[in-house]
């Protein structure tokens, strides 16, 4: 008698591909949503920590830096995020004596563009049709 043959048939591995690929499929755009939203956390730090050092830097100075070639005056170490997904600049804010603070991404992040943050804390996005309260939590 011959052995029983053991394995799988090629129906059954198709199957587990098919399965394989839904799953995939459905898992996938959630992780660049994640992916994206934790490199926006790291823009959202960095114009938090230039905005702080803008403000100790008025108490000091009695005016805001509003210029990129200034920047290197808050001691950020540098106009970028700590992994560069961020560049940092500043402007000056309709000239009323405050800032603009925009952390612009390297990253592609069609959904929110750029983060800015100015002087009287207000956040704001870039993208057109973009929810900051979306884009900054």
């Amino acid at each position: 008698m011959k052995p029983a043959q053991t394995g799988f048939t090629l129906i059954e591995v198709m199957i587990v591909v098919v399965v394989i690929a839904i799953l995939a499929s459905i898992a996938y755009p959630s992780y660049t949503e994640y992916v994206q939203r934790a490199n926006r956390s790291e823009g959202q730090a960095l114009l938090a920590d230039a905005s702080a050092r803008q403000e100790r830097y008025f108490a000091q100075n009695n005016v805001y830096v509003t210029s990129n070639s200034d920047l290197g005056k808050l001691g950020l170490g540098g106009n970028t995020s700590e992994t560069g997904k961020y560049t940092l600049s500043v402007a000056s804010a309709n000239g009323d004596g405050g800032y603009t603070l925009t952390a612009t991404n390297t990253f592609n992040d069609t959904k929110c563009g750029n983060l800015t943050l100015n002087a009287m804390g207000e956040k704001g996005v870039t993208a057109s049709g973009a929810s900051v309260s979306n884009c900054w939590k």
